[in-house]
């Protein structure tokens, strides 16, 4: 069975969490502050961490760089939740360890479908990865295996929506894809409840690829393609 600490100040949150994961079949561990999660972590070496961003004697964001530091956690996937939902929180989240992020209020199916998706991935140190898992297109590499996007070998962090975009956009170089397209790529037939505003993706994704943001070019009234490469 499955280990999820579940780190959460509020008490309403733990329990729906606690409640549902259990429902899926996950053993649930519940923290109430940081500190008691940090400790937990080191004593269970749980499968994964769902993590409020906003706690009590040790923040989320501190207790994200801890468990990464610590040997027994350091590939433990962690979804945050946050309360926070500009985009700059964001990317400092997923940018001091977090796998995955989740702003409140939330779905919980979409929660429990992300959680899935996590803990189908493969430990890097431990998972060959075969020729049909990466696609590369000049610096650009997607490794699907690992849900990871590098430019010029630099990780770029996404969202699992963002990433099921991104890899559709780059498996079809120089091919316009409508935006329905797009989103259907993005929900993967999942019926959770996600942000279905393709545009907002996209500025999203180009953000964090900075100076290559060009690579997704917008046909106007058409949509968008990934930009073919000489």
């Amino acid at each position: 069975m499955k280990k999820i600490l579940v780190v959460e100040d509020d008490p309403d949150i733990r329990e729906l969490l606690k409640y549902n994961l259990s429902r899926e079949g996950f053993e649930v561990h519940l923290a109430e502050n940081g500190l008691a999660g940090l400790e937990l972590a080191s004593e269970l070496s749980p499968d994964l961490i769902i993590l409020d961003l906003m706690l009590p004697q040790v923040s989320g964001i501190e207790l994200c760089k801890r468990i990464r530091q610590k040997t027994e956690t350091a590939n433990t996937p962690i979804i945050m939740l946050t309360a926070k939902g500009e985009e700059a929180d964001i990317v400092f989240g997923l940018g001091v360890g977090a796998d995955d992020y989740m702003v409140k209020p939330f779905s919980v199916k979409e929660l429990i479908a992300r959680v899935y998706t996590r803990l189908r991935k493969v430990p890097e140190s431990e998972a060959p990865t075969s020729q049909g898992d990466i696609v590369c297109h000049g610096s650009v590499e997607v490794d699907r295996a690992r849900f990871q996007v590098k430019v010029s070998g630099a990780q770029v962090p996404m969202t699992l929506a963002e990433f099921r975009l991104f890899d559709a956009l780059i498996s079809r170089p120089g091919i316009v894809l409508s935006r329905d397209r797009l989103l259907d790529a993005v929900t993967g037939g999942e019926t959770v409840l996600i942000d279905r505003n393709i545009d907002v993706h996209v500025r999203s994704i180009r953000k964090k690829l900075g100076g290559s943001r060009d690579i997704i070019e917008t046909v106007r009234g058409l949509g968008y393609k990934f930009r073919e490469l000489m």
